[in-house]
């Protein structure tokens, strides 16, 4: 097997194996990967600000707040006053986000994280600075990038631009 082979058939591996996490998220538990990612890290570390939780899932600030929208709309996550700085809007599951919990496999983000973090530091740059290369020559998107496997919030505003019949986007 070439070297090229072996790396597009690793690609397709990983792709495949997200998937199929996100999938077993959303039929066993009704929630995408992503929104299991992040109610894996509130029950980690409860009272998170948004910032904080961006940080944490190492994910832009806007990708990270469609998921908590949507998980705040599904009763499984709070936004409250913190405590100590009533200014300050922290982040916490429901007794509901921490039953599904209880029931969640493991999260296909953090195994990533987990091999990710055991690299040496030298071979993770290496990595880093290569597939980000790769994904720029082959044209990703800049700027940041939705969770995996949810949504681009743009994306989805634009294809039910799309849906509207065009006598109904007129009257709008």
């Amino acid at each position: 097997m070439s070297d090229s082979q072996r790396i597009f058939d690793s690609i397709r591996r990983l792709v495949r194996m997200l998937r199929v996490s996100d999938r077993q998220a959303q039929s066993d538990l009704g929630v995408s990967g992503a929104q299991l990612f992040v109610l894996s890290e509130l029950g980690r570390t409860p009272a998170l600000s948004l910032n904080d939780l961006a940080s944490r899932t190492l994910t832009d600030q806007s990708s990270v707040s469609v998921v908590v929208t949507r998980l705040v709309e599904a009763g499984l996550v709070t936004r409250d006053r913190d405590a100590r700085d009533a200014r300050r809007l922290v982040l916490n599951l429901t007794r509901s986000g921490r039953a599904l919990l209880q029931h969640a496999p493991p999260v296909a983000q953090e195994r990533l994280l987990a091999v990710f973090d055991r690299l040496p530091d030298d071979e993770r740059k290496r990595f880093a600075d290569t597939f980000e290369e790769i994904v720029d020559s082959v044209g990703g998107d800049d700027g940041p990038a939705p969770m995996l496997f949810e949504d681009d919030p743009s994306a989805r505003r634009q294809h039910q631009l799309k849906a509207v019949p065009k006598k109904d986007a007129a009257a709008k």
